[in-house]
């Protein structure tokens, strides 16, 4: 058969103006409003619906891509008025079409409105095969749209300066005016690390939030292995989103080895490059030394790990003080999960009904998330599975202002906990599913949902889908517990639409789902959160060091590097008996919660995530590379600080007498860390990746920070940390012998 192969323009040539005005025409109606409707107009999109529910739009994850597999071309972007009156904006712009798909053919996702409310940003991706066995790479690329008022002439343009040959999605306004969004650009632009593969399915995966400045710049504001969700700024700044917590060994590489053990053949073809070289030599998997197995390791006395949450997350608009919303974590959220070590009697899985925590209500995912413009703080939110479901569940809310302690926050259920459930046959009084809540600022709620219970599915053919799932934009009633659909917010959009796939010419003609609704209206710019001073006990340590912590920064940020600082690191929040926390360091601090006998914890060990997994074996790889924790040894790093002493594991600093350690680290890479014994043995292993910005000198009071109380029942720790001392000194009086040129 002859490929083609296709690849998408940067945008579609313009439109004559009558043709417009004809669009435009045919592409407004108007709806009789019903009783309550909302105050504000509402963006809004439709998709052709995808039954399937792996890595397709509607998915959790690695819903970014745009084959025709992933996503079915034929949607646009509509805007509804109080009046019921509804406006095709995609069409009338002249994007777009029904019928048959291609070179014209769009799909269309995620609006977002300035703070002014005169524009709005969306994700669209343009073009379809023309013709059978094309192959096309087609982009979701960001478009501002104006002339949303009734009666003004609609204008959508592409925004100047985003990657051009990635995806990027998710789009909000900064404070500044400029754009922060996620993307699949790799972490540092090299076109041969694309796609960067989740850790879990080994699926392409977004590398984290990106900003665009007025200016043009473009910033990695976090790196995120396995891919952030859904940005927003909330009416305090802060921009607020969900992240996949993954940090986990590779399932698939498991998967090969117990194939190849058994005298089969490796399933995934796992393997791993040498480095992130372009070049790089391609070998056999190498131990992963962090964190620790997935699978428990016969007489190891360690419990295997698993890890799989969607959490909220929030950094500043720089991206610097990247931390879970509040410091929210497992034990204020979920419901049950086990202990590190199985032969430590002092230690005690976590389970939520006995622990005497404030949440009663838990949740595994907090997806979608949207603050309440009338309670700022609240924040509404989807607890879907993972798979089967187009990511709608159960209708949840967490009251998380910037003052409000992680021990105290509380989540509401909106739903009945079988929302967010799988079920195999109709569960009693089912409420029904829900997606994209939207809190209006005239105090109603809008949200996507389906009355749908089953697991999603075809019930059509491949030539001719259907889907069992029907999204549609619902205004609601809160009553007790229950979010009651009251009325449809349009009479339901249809469409007929034909493309290839690109093997099969694939028609569907019916209605579309109606999703991603975001209210357009004025509101308050909040001011921009940016990295805080320094607090008391470190800047005592600048001070005492002699050391200006302006001119330190402006050197980490000329080197891409970021200092990570801990005060205390025998210190555990109290509500952590899961991992060893009655800590000492030999003839220094120690911190007991318990009876037992203290660990000794001589070592902090360092991990960085390095791109070096790969996938379908070495003589064909697939595209892309899954993220490895391998032990800290970026070199420009390493050079500025003290020399390791003898006996350190690879990548580790001496914890100081204090309980306190620095460390300088990479930039704009995910980062990991460990303590551990004199032998290098771990103990404390942290559970989640956190990236700094260049510049940033993250101060934390000790590992798993402490909410209210430590395990001894102390706050949190305010020592000046001896650690960061000896490093600025070192520093201070050997920065300029590394370089020949000097330092200045």
């Amino acid at each position: 058969m002859p490929l083609t192969i296709l690849r998408s323009a940067a945008g579609v040539a313009a439109v004559r103006a009558a043709a417009c005005l004809a669009a435009a025409a045919a592409a407004s109606f108007a709806v009789a409003a019903p009783q309550g409707s909302p105050a504000n107009p509402l963006l809004f999109v439709t998709q052709v619906p995808v039954p399937a529910d792996f890595a397709t739009i509607g998915s959790v994850f690695a819903n970014h891509r745009g084959g025709m597999q992933a996503v079915a071309r034929g949607g646009d972007l509509w805007i509804r008025y109080p009046d019921g009156f509804l406006r095709n904006l995609t069409q009338e712009a002249g994007y777009g079409n029904a019928g048959r798909q291609g070179a014209n053919a769009i799909a269309v996702r995620d609006p977002a409105v300035a703070f002014a409310g005169d524009k709005a940003v969306f994700s669209m991706l343009v073009g379809a095969p023309t013709a059978q066995y094309q192959v096309g790479q087609w982009y979701w690329q960001l478009y501002e749209v104006a002339g949303l008022g009734r009666g003004q002439p609609v204008s959508i343009t592409r925004v100047a300066g985003q990657p051009a040959d990635f995806n990027n999605v998710e789009p909000a306004y900064a404070s500044d005016g400029g754009l922060v969004f996620a993307s699949d650009r790799p972490r540092d632009g090299r076109r041969h690390l694309y796609p960067q593969l989740d850790e879990y399915e080994s699926t392409p995966s977004t590398s984290g939030l990106w900003k665009l400045a007025p200016d043009g710049r473009l910033t990695l504001l976090q790196h995120a292995p396995s891919g952030s969700f859904g940005p927003l700024v909330d009416s305090y700044g802060r921009i607020v989103f969900t992240r996949w917590d993954h940090l986990q060994t590779d399932q698939q590489a498991e998967t090969d080895a117990d194939a190849e053990q058994g005298g089969g053949a490796s399933v995934y073809g796992t393997f791993d490059y040498a480095s992130e070289a372009a070049s790089a030599a391609r070998g056999p998997r190498a131990p992963e030394p962090y964190p620790e197995p997935l699978t428990a390791v016969a007489g190891s006395a360690v419990n295997g790990h698993r890890f799989n949450f969607f959490f909220p997350w929030q950094i500043n608009q720089d991206g610097s003080g990247e931390e879970t919303l509040n410091h929210v974590g497992r034990h204020e959220l979920h419901s049950y999960f086990a202990r590190s070590f199985t032969g430590d009697a002092a230690l005690g899985d976590f389970i939520a009904q006995t622990s005497g925590r404030a949440n009663p209500n838990p949740v595994e995912n907090l997806l979608q998330l949207a603050e309440d413009p009338t309670q700022p703080g609240r924040y509404y939110a989807i607890d879907a599975p993972e798979f089967y479901t187009h990511a709608a569940g159960q209708l949840v809310s967490i009251r998380a202002a910037p003052d409000a302690n992680a021990d105290d926050l509380v989540v509401t259920y909106h739903a009945p906990r079988s929302a967010a459930e799988l079920h195999d046959s109709a569960p009693p009084a089912f409420p029904g599913r829900y997606r994209d809540p939207l809190p209006l600022s005239d105090g109603a709620l809008v949200a996507v949902w389906t009355g749908q219970w089953q697991l999603a599915g075809n019930t059509g053919t491949r030539e001719h889908p259907a889907s069992n799932y029907t999204f549609r934009l619902q205004r609601l009633a809160l009553g007790a517990g229950t979010a009651t659909p009251v009325e449809a917010l349009t009479p339901g959009l249809v469409k007929s639409v034909s493309y290839w796939d690109p093997d099969v010419l694939v028609s569907y003609d019916g209605p579309l789902w109606e999703l991603s609704p975001v209210e357009v209206r004025a509101r308050e710019v909040p001011a921009a959160t940016a990295e805080p001073a320094l607090a008391a006990a470190e800047a005592q340590v600048f001070a005492e060091a002699g050391v200006d912590p302006a001119r330190f920064r402006a050197f980490l940020r000329e080197r891409g590097l970021g200092v990570l600082v801990g005060r205390n690191v025998t210190a555990r929040d109290d509500a952590d008996r899961q991992q060893p926390y009655d800590l000492r360091v030999p003839g220094g601090v120690q911190t007991v919660g318990g009876a037992g006998t203290p660990r000794d914890i001589v070592w902090m060990q360092f991990f960085q995530a390095d791109l070096l997994r790969g996938m379908g074996g070495t003589v064909q790889p697939r595209d892309g590379r899954r993220v490895l924790a391998r032990p800290l040894h970026e070199p420009a790093a390493l050079s500025f600080m003290p020399p390791a002493p003898a006996g350190a594991p690879t990548g580790a600093v001496k914890i100081a007498a204090d309980g306190s350690v620095a460390a300088l680290v990479p930039a704009q890479r995910a980062m990991s860390w460990q303590s551990t014994a004199a032998d290098g043995a771990a103990v404390v292993r942290e559970r989640y990746w956190i990236s700094v910005q260049p510049g940033e000198i993250r101060a934390c009071d000790g590992c798993h920070g402490v909410n209210r109380a430590n395990q001894a029942g102390a706050p949190a720790a305010q020592n000046a940390p001896a650690a960061l001392r000896d490093l600025l000194l070192w520093w201070r009086d050997h920065a300029d012998e590394v370089f020949a040129d000097g330092f200045d």
